[in-house]
């Protein structure tokens, strides 16, 4: 993964989608210099889906941004609450950014063999 700091690629993707018109926001500053980033995607219609980015192994040397795991799917908002809180107690120092977007444009790199986690909601 690039060395780039996470306040700075946090940043760029909050920049980016509301550039587009999108709102998207900082809901919680993690580690400004190697936090986790999760993104809750908000479809605006009582679901959301939850991305975290991919462990290392999941995505090649070369890869110019950062690579992207789905976790949640349009789950209710408690799910996406629940995972976040699980993630706070085994890790406090992660970014947590939320898109608002009805079709759930995020323009994130994913990883495309990833099951998403909803067997551990």
């Amino acid at each position: 993964m690039s060395s780039i700091r996470a306040e700075i690629w946090c940043a760029a993707f909050v920049r980016r989608h509301n550039d587009a018109g999108r709102i998207c926001v900082v809901a919680r500053k993690g580690d400004p210099v190697a936090g986790q980033v999760w993104i809750e995607v908000d479809h605006l219609n009582g679901t959301s889906s939850l991305f975290a980015q991919a462990p290392g192994a999941m995505f090649r040397d070369d890869e110019q941004d950062w690579v992207f795991q789905n976790h949640l799917s349009q789950e209710e908002y408690s799910k996406i609450q629940a995972r976040l809180k699980r993630e706070e107690d085994f890790d406090p120092d992660f970014w947590l950014l939320v898109l608002e977007d009805p079709q759930g444009n995020h323009g994130l790199s994913l990883v495309k063999s990833f099951e998403p986690d909803s067997h551990f909601s």
